[in-house]
């Protein structure tokens, strides 16, 4: 009888450890089936995403030697030039997302249910951008040197640029093509147009560490020359200027 009541007890707790050790954590959420569709006006060129590919490659850990940031300062966030002009279908979508502890990336939609015209890292953590947008309206410059004239390349499309946030060089920007990651974001999104949150990241990573945190709002685009853009976030309150610009200077 003592023997039972002895080895009742170790089954018991065995049991338990057997039970504890089998727990695994949750499975990451399913990922959404795909149904952006290519933007009526892509101006992606199959034949150049290669040599855009072998470039950033190449070129990606290697310093440019720039000039310092060259933009004017501009009051109100406009452009002082009367010459500039916004290109029809102006108001495109921006999305800014990033793990808290990761670069944050740039996509370009011209409406949330469209595939991205263009994706950019950006030489910026996810959390000081935060912390710039807390502070006040944040300007981010992004430069590249200017190509021979037999190349012609549209300005959003050059695979590397010298970032400034704020008038503070910060790194350098990489142009890339959307990874399985980016396309999952915008599905996600899809429903959203304006809008500022975190979704689910990384599985592997507790926390808000494993969080990707997004920021999506409307741009208003405005071209200068084929050298120089503009994408100014706009507001729900037409009464406040721009919290966040985004300059595109060939140089």
């Amino acid at each position: 009888m003592d023997q039972d009541s002895q080895s009742t007890p170790r089954a018991s707790s065995s049991s338990l450890s057997s039970s504890s050790s089998s727990k695994k954590p949750p499975p990451p959420p399913p990922t959404p089936q795909l149904s952006l569709v290519e933007p009526a006006n892509s101006t992606k060129k199959k034949n150049r995403t290669r040599v855009f590919r072998v470039f950033r490659n190449v070129f990606r850990s290697f310093p440019i030697i720039t000039p310092a940031c060259k933009l004017p300062s501009l009051p109100g966030g406009r452009l002082p030039d009367s010459n500039s002009r916004i290109i029809p279908g102006s108001r495109i979508t921006g999305t800014l997302f990033g793990y808290r502890k990761g670069r944050v990336s740039i996509s370009i939609q011209e409406n949330p249910r469209t595939l991205p015209t263009v994706v950019i890292e950006l030489a910026l953590q996810t959390n000081v951008l935060q912390k710039e947008m807390n502070l006040g309206m944040v300007r981010i410059a992004l430069e590249c040197e200017k190509r021979d004239k037999k190349e012609k390349i549209n300005l959003l499309e050059e695979p590397l640029w010298s970032m400034y946030c704020n008038g503070k060089k910060s790194g350098y920007g990489v142009k890339r093509e959307a990874t399985e990651e980016d396309l999952n974001v915008m599905e996600i999104l899809k429903p959203v147009s304006m809008g500022a949150g975190v979704l689910p990241g990384k599985s592997d990573v507790e926390g808000p560490d494993g969080e990707m945190t997004y920021m999506r709002a409307h741009f208003e685009r405005v071209v200068k020359s084929k050298d120089a853009e503009t994408l100014y976030m706009l507001s729900p309150d037409a009464n406040d200027g721009p919290e966040l610009s985004i300059f595109f200077v060939r140089i």
